[in-house]
C-alpha cells in the first residue's frame, strides 16, 4: 500500500487542502493512505492555532486523512527550514511513508529540485554569508545568493509554498530518504491572500474569524461543523490577542539576560525586545518598534512566542524524539500496527506512553504540556481552560 505523508497546519483546513488530498490519491492510487504531520497548538508563523490540535486532527480525519501525528512545538514554531526538516524527519521515522505530497505555486518537482541543489551546493553558504553582510534579511540574502548562481530560476524563492517545498526536498536529500516527493500546483487564492476567489486561504478565513464571521463556503462540511462546535463550546477561535496582557506581563518580568537565550540569531536582537517590552502597550506596537529590515515579522513573532512559552529555540534537538498520535481512522489504525514494528522512534498512542521516553524526549514533551496549558488560557470561555489536558486527552479515533 502506498502511504503519502503531508506536513500541514490546517489552520483552518479549507478546500485547497482537500484538493491536495484528492490530487495526491489521483496521482498515486485511490486507496493511498494519507499520514498528516500536523503542527500542534502553535503554528509556524509564530501564532496560536485558531482551534486546538485535537479538534484540527478530527477535521483532518473527517476530510480525508487516515492518520495524524503531531509535529512537536519546537519544530512547529521554528523557521521554514527547521519546520520542514522536522516534518520530513518525523515522516521518515514512521517507517511506512512512501511519498511526500505538498502544494506549491510552481507545481514542478524538477524545477524545485534545481533550486534545492543550488542551496545545498558546497559554496552556497559562503555566498549567503556575503549577502547577509549587506544587512538584509535571511530570505532576501538567500534569494540574492541563489540568483547569482542560477539567475531567474531563483524566482521560485519568492513564493511561500515553493520555499517550503524546496526545504522538504533539501531535508529528503540530507536524510538520504527513499520517500518520493510529489507536488501539486496550488489553485485559486494564494497563501496569504486577503480575499477569496475560487478558494480561500487560511489567512483569509482567520481574518473572517477575527471579525466574528464564520465563512464556511470555502471549507468542507465536516470542517465547518467542527469549527462551529468549537466556537459554541467556547474553545475557538483562539488568537494571541486573547492573551495579550499575559504575554506583555511575561516580558515585563524578564531581565535583559533572560531574553538573551531566545535570540537564536546572536545579533543582539534581545536588547531591542527587552527595551521595547518596557514601553509597548500592545503586541502590535511591540513588534512594530522591534521590526528592522533584517528581521521579517514572522521571525519576530516566533521569537516572541518562544519567549512567552519559555521554549528556548537554541535547544532544538537534531530531530523529533518521538511520534505522537493525534488521531486515526480504521485505515490509520492498520498503519499504527505496522508502525509499531517499523518506527524508528517511540510511538505515543496514549498519554501514559510518555513514561517510556528518555530524559531528552521527556523534556520536549514537558515543554509541549506547559505550552498547551498556556494555549487553553486563550480560549474565549475560560471555563474551558483547565490545565493538564496533555495528560488527560486521548487521540481521536474514528471507527468508521
Amino acid at each position: 500500500m502506498r502511504v503519502a505523508g503531508m506536513i500541514c497546519e490546517y489552520n483552518p483546513l479549507h478546500l485547497g487542502h482537500t484538493y491536495l488530498m484528492e490530487q495526491t490519491r489521483g496521482r498515486l492510487e485511490a486507496d493511498t493512505a494519507l499520514v498528516c504531520c500536523m503542527s500542534g497548538n502553535f503554528v509556524q508563523r509564530g501564532d496560536f492555532a485558531v482551534m486546538n490540535k485535537h479538534a484540527r486532527a478530527e477535521v483532518a480525519l473527517r476530510c480525508g486523512a487516515d492518520l495524524v501525528l503531531e509535529l512537536p512545538l519546537l519544530w512547529a514554531t521554528a523557521s521554514a527550514e527547521t519546520f520542514a526538516r522536522g516534518g520530513v524527519q518525523l515522516l521518515c521515522d514512521t517507517g511506512v511513508v512512501t511519498h511526500l505530497a505538498f502544494g506549491s505555486e510552481c507545481g514542478n518537482i524538477e524545477r524545485l529540485s534545481r533550486v534545492r541543489d543550488t542551496l545545498l551546493a558546497p559554496d552556497f553558504q559562503n555566498l549567503l554569508q556575503e549577502k547577509l553582510s549587506e544587512g538584509v534579511s535571511y530570505p532576501v540574502a538567500r534569494k540574492r545568493a541563489a540568483e547569482q548562481k542560477m539567475g531567474p530560476a531563483a524566482a521560485l524563492l519568492d513564493e511561500p509554498n515553493n520555499i517550503l517545498g524546496i526545504e522538504y526536498l533539501k531535508a529528503l536529500r540530507v536524510e538520504n530518504s527513499t520517500i518520493v516527493p510529489l507536488t501539486v500546483s496550488r489553485y485559486g487564492t494564494g497563501h496569504d491572500a486577503p480575499e477569496a476567489s475560487v478558494t480561500a486561504s487560511s489567512s483569509y478565513l482567520r481574518e473572517m474569524l477575527r471579525r466574528g464571521t464564520v465563512d464556511g463556503s470555502f471549507m468542507p462540511q465536516a470542517a465547518r461543523e467542527i469549527l462551529r462546535r468549537e466556537i459554541q463550546a467556547g474553545r475557538a477561535p483562539v488568537f494571541s490577542l486573547n492573551c495579550q496582557r499575559a504575554i506583555l506581563a511575561r516580558l515585563r518580568t524578564m531581565s535583559e539576560e533572560d531574553f538573551a537565550s531566545f535570540d537564536t540569531g546572536g545579533e543582539g536582537l534581545y536588547h531591542r525586545f527587552y527595551q521595547m517590552s518596557r514601553r509597548a502597550v500592545s503586541l502590535e506596537a511591540l513588534l512594530a518598534e522591534i521590526k528592522t529590515k533584517r528581521y521579517p515579522y514572522a521571525a519576530l513573532r516566533r521569537m516572541l512566542l518562544r519567549i512567552y512559552l519559555q521554549a528556548d529555540g537554541q535547544e532544538i534537538p537534531s530531530r523529533p524524539p518521538y511520534l505522537r498520535l493525534l488521531g486515526a481512522n480504521a485505515r490509520g489504525r492498520e498503519l499504527l500496527r505496522e508502525m509499531k514494528e517499523k518506527a524508528k522512534r517511540p510511538l505515543l498512542t496514549k498519554p501514559t506512553d510518555v513514561r517510556q521516553l528518555n530524559d531528552e524526549a521527556r523534556r520536549i514533551f514537558d515543554c509541549e504540556a506547559r505550552a498547551t496549558d498556556l494555549y487553553t488560557l486563550a480560549y474565549p470561555d475560560l471555563r474551558q481552560s483547565a490545565g493538564g489536558s496533555e495528560w488527560t486527552t486521548n487521540p481521536m479515533i474514528i471507527e468508521e
